[in-house]
C-alpha cells in the first residue's frame, strides 16, 4: 500500500506543478524560507489565496483534509502559482511521509481504501504514456548534458568572429599624377574575439586578427594608390594575412554607476567610450565602408591604458580615459606616460529616440608620429607641422542621431582641432599634391583643423537588417596655420545598402565621390566602389 500510495503522490505531484509554495522573493535564502511555513492546516478554506473554482482544488482538498500533509504561510496564503524548489519539495514530501508512518503506526483501518485503489490504478493508467515519454526525454537531455560538458570550449568563454571580404577599386588619376595607378582587388581582414566573463557582469576580450589590406609596414595600400586617405575603406588595415593579438581589454564594473575598462594594448576611444552613432552604423563590417564616413576622427585614437565610465544618472554618462600610445615600451620616447598619449572626457546623453555627446581629447605625439585626422583626411590634417616635429593637440567635438520612426534616422558630427608644434626643426609639410616642401618650424607654431558630417539611414527598408543609407561630410580640413594652411575644401559624398541574407551574412555594395581631394581642387576627382560581405558567427 505504500507503494501504491507513493505512486499515487507522485502522479499528483506531475498533475500540480506547485503543490508546495515558493519561498518570498526577498528571501535571501530557500531554505529559510522553509522554516517560515505555518503548521498543517485542517481545511483547505484556511488558505486566503485558494478557490474552489482553481483547478488543483480538489487535490489540495484531498492532501490537506484526507492525508493532512499540507503547510501554508504564516499570512494564511498557499502561493499555489509561485515554482516549486527542491527545498519545498523536502520539506512536504518528509510531512507526507511522517503522516504515513503515523497511520501506519496507529493501524487505522482507513489507510487506504478500495476506492483509494481505484483512483490509484486509473491514474497509473491514465498517466502511462506520459510517464515513459517523461523518462525517455530525462534520458536524452542526461545524454546531451554530459556531451556538452565533455566537448565544451569553455565554461567561461565564447567565440565571436566577424570575417570581412571586399572587393573594391577607385577611379580618377592619382593626386598630383596624370594616371589612375589602382586596380581591382579582393582582400580580407578576420577577427576572432574570445570573451570571457568570470563573474558574470566583468568581460575579458583578448582578439586574434588577420587581414591583406595594408602593406607590410601597416600603410594602406589604396591610400598608396591615390595618393589620399579619403579614399580609405573602414576596415583596410593588417597585412599579409599575419595572426596576431592587437587587442585585450578587460571591463569589470564596481557598483550599479561606476565601471572600469583597462588594457594594455589596441584600446581606442570606441573601447571606452562609444561614439554616439546609430547602431551598427560605425560597425566595420555591417556599417559605413569609408574610414572616414563611419564616425567622428575624434574617436580613432588609442593605444593602452585604462578609463572609467560613471552614470551620473540613468541616461547621463560621463568617460574619463587615458591611452599611452606605447604603454609596454619602457626606453626613449614612449612607456605609459612619457611618450605620445591621449586623453579623452566624454559626456554622453541617451534618450529613447537618440542620443548626443560633447567630447574633449588631449593628446601629444613624438616626431613623425602625428596622426591628428587618424587617416581620414588630407595628409596635412594629419601632421600639419611634417615628418619631424612633436605635436600636442586639443580637440572638441559633439556628436549625435536622432530616430524619428523606426524606420529613419538622422546623425551628425563636427569637431575642431587645435595643434601645436612642440620643437623646432626643418620638417617635410605636404604641398598637397602628392609632394612635401621643406619648412622650418618654430616650436609653439599652431594650426588648426575642423571636420564634419551628416548621415541619414533607413534601417529594415526593403527587409529586415537591411540598411540603406547616405551621408555627406567635409573630411578634415587645415583652416589656419602658421605653416601652410589648405586651399580648397574636400566633400565626401556617399550611399551604401547593406543587404542582410540570414543572422550571420551581409551583402554592402557602397560607392563614394571625393571632390577636390587633399582639400586641393588642382586634384582629380576620386570615385571608390566597394562590394563588402561579412559574416558574423
Amino acid at each position: 500500500m505504500i507503494k501504491i500510495f507513493f505512486h499515487s503522490f507522485f502522479l499528483l505531484f506531475l498533475a500540480i506543478p506547485a503543490v508546495w509554495a515558493a519561498p518570498p522573493e526577498d528571501d535571501p535564502n530557500p531554505a529559510d524560507a522553509n522554516r517560515n511555513l505555518q503548521g498543517q492546516v485542517n481545511s483547505v478554506s484556511q488558505f486566503s489565496d485558494v478557490q474552489p473554482t482553481d483547478w488543483a482544488f480538489g487535490a489540495l482538498q484531498s492532501l490537506v483534509e484526507r492525508y493532512s500533509c499540507i503547510a501554508g504561510y504564516p499570512n494564511s496564503t498557499y502561493r499555489g502559482n509561485r515554482a516549486l524548489t527542491r527545498y519545498e519539495f523536502a520539506a512536504g514530501l518528509n510531512a507526507c511521509l511522517d503522516r504515513i508512518n503515523e497511520l501506519i503506526a496507529k493501524g487505522t483501518s482507513d489507510l487506504v481504501n478500495k476506492q483509494d485503489l481505484a483512483v490509484m490504478q486509473k491514474l497509473q493508467q491514465d498517466f502511462a504514456t506520459e510517464l515513459t515519454t517523461l523518462r525517455g526525454r530525462v534520458d536524452t537531455v542526461e545524454a546531451h548534458t554530459a556531451t556538452l560538458e565533455a566537448q565544451q570550449f569553455s565554461t567561461t568563454t565564447r567565440l565571436n568572429a566577424q570575417i570581412i571580404t571586399a572587393v573594391s577599386d577607385t577611379f580618377g588619376d592619382r593626386v598630383g599624377g596624370e594616371d589612375d595607378e589602382s586596380n581591382l582587388y579582393f582582400a580580407n581582414r578576420g577577427r576572432l574575439n574570445f570573451e570571457s566573463s568570470f563573474t558574470g557582469k566583468d568581460l575579458l576580450r583578448v582578439r586574434l586578427e588577420f587581414g591583406n589590406f595594408a602593406f607590410s609596414d601597416g600603410a594602406s595600400q589604396i591610400a598608396a594608390a591615390t595618393g589620399t586617405g579619403m579614399t580609405r575603406l573602414n576596415f583596410d588595415y593588417d597585412s599579409n594575412d599575419t595572426l596576431f593579438v592587437p587587442h585585450i581589454r578587460y571591463y569589470f564594473p564596481v557598483s550599479d554607476s561606476l565601471n572600469f575598462v583597462v588594457g594594455p594594448t589596441g584600446i581606442g576611444y570606441t573601447d571606452i567610450s562609444t561614439t554616439v552613432t546609430p547602431p551598427t552604423i560605425g560597425d566595420d563590417g555591417n556599417g559605413v565602408l569609408s574610414l572616414f564616413g563611419s564616425y567622428s576622427p575624434l574617436f580613432r585614437r588609442g593605444g593602452g591604458g585604462g578609463a572609467a565610465n560613471w552614470n551620473i544618472t540613468k541616461d547621463l554618462v560621463l568617460t574619463l580615459g587615458y591611452l599611452a600610445s606605447s604603454p609596454n615600451v619602457p626606453s626613449g620616447s614612449n612607456s605609459l606616460f612619457n611618450g605620445g598619449y591621449n586623453a579623452l572626457a566624454h559626456l554622453a546623453y541617451y534618450g529613447k529616440q537618440g542620443a548626443i555627446g560633447v567630447a574633449y581629447s588631449h593628446g601629444y605625439s613624438p616626431a613623425g608620429a602625428a596622426e591628428l585626422s587618424a587617416g581620414t583626411g588630407s595628409v596635412l590634417s594629419n601632421a600639419p607641422f611634417g615628418n619631424n616635429i612633436a605635436t600636442s593637440n586639443d580637440i572638441v567635438g559633439t556628436q549625435g542621431y536622432y530616430r524619428f520612426s523606426p524606420n529613419f534616422q538622422v546623425h551628425a558630427w563636427g569637431g575642431y582641432i587645435w595643434a601645436n608644434a612642440e620643437n623646432s626643426g626643418l620638417s617635410d609639410i605636404s604641398n598637397g599634391r602628392g609632394g612635401t616642401n621643406s619648412v622650418f618650424v618654430n616650436n609653439g607654431d599652431n594650426a588648426n583643423v575642423w571636420f564634419g558630417a551628416i548621415g541619414v539611414s533607413f534601417p529594415d527598408v526593403g527587409g529586415r537588417g537591411n540598411l540603406p543609407g547616405i551621408l555627406f561630410g567635409i573630411p578634415p580640413h587645415v583652416s589656419n596655420s602658421d605653416i601652410r594652411q589648405e586651399r580648397d575644401n574636400a566633400y565626401h559624398i556617399e550611399a551604401f545598402y547593406r543587404y542582410r541574407l540570414n543572422d550571420n551574412i551581409s551583402v554592402t555594395p557602397g560607392f563614394w565621390v571625393i571632390l577636390n581631394p587633399e582639400n586641393d581642387s588642382r586634384n582629380d576627382t576620386q570615385y571608390v566602389g566597394v562590394l563588402r560581405t561579412t559574416f558574423d558567427f
